[in-house]
């Protein structure tokens, strides 16, 4: 499971000319789920995102979680974040979880986040849609999660 965390003064997600999610200071999610991904995957990342330290505090350091600044969340489903690019110009997705599986820990990554980390304002977009994102990336500050990383490391 893969997560690409954007923090943002502002993003939005729009479909079919109608917005769906807007949040204000936060974090815009880009989420995939690749094949044999877990609910425990999700539990991992849904845990490392809310604790994620990455707004400055008052001596300029990343030092602050979403909690401490009162952030938002916006969590979009991206399939791509398993492109295989490795032949040709054509990604393949075959990495990419089925949608049927991919879309239920999308909703239980959500869920997670709500409910088990206490964020208050979670925003999505449409799982399977074509969706328009709009952020204004702050520092910019990307970063990437990986559940098969993060699970390594907790092994050494």
């Amino acid at each position: 499971m893969r997560a690409v965390i954007q923090r943002v003064q502002y993003a939005s997600v729009t479909i079919d000319g109608v917005t769906k999610g807007k949040i204000g200071q936060g974090f815009l999610i880009l989420f995939g789920a690749g094949t044999g991904d877990t609910r425990e995957d999700a539990e991992l990342l849904a845990k490392k995102t809310a604790g994620m330290r990455i707004f400055c505090d008052e001596n300029d350091k990343m030092n602050k979680a979403l909690a401490d600044v009162g952030g938002a969340v916006l969590v979009i489903s991206q399939f791509t974040l398993y492109a295989d690019c490795r032949r040709g110009n054509r990604p393949s997705f075959t990495d990419a979880a089925p949608p049927d599986e991919a879309g239920e820990l999308y909703e239980y990554y959500v869920r997670l986040l709500r409910e088990v980390h206490g964020i208050a304002d979670v925003q999505t977009g449409e799982f399977g849609a074509d969706m328009k994102v709009e952020l204004l990336n702050d520092g910019p500050v990307t970063i990437l999660l990986d559940s098969d990383e993060l699970k390594r490391a907790r092994k050494s």
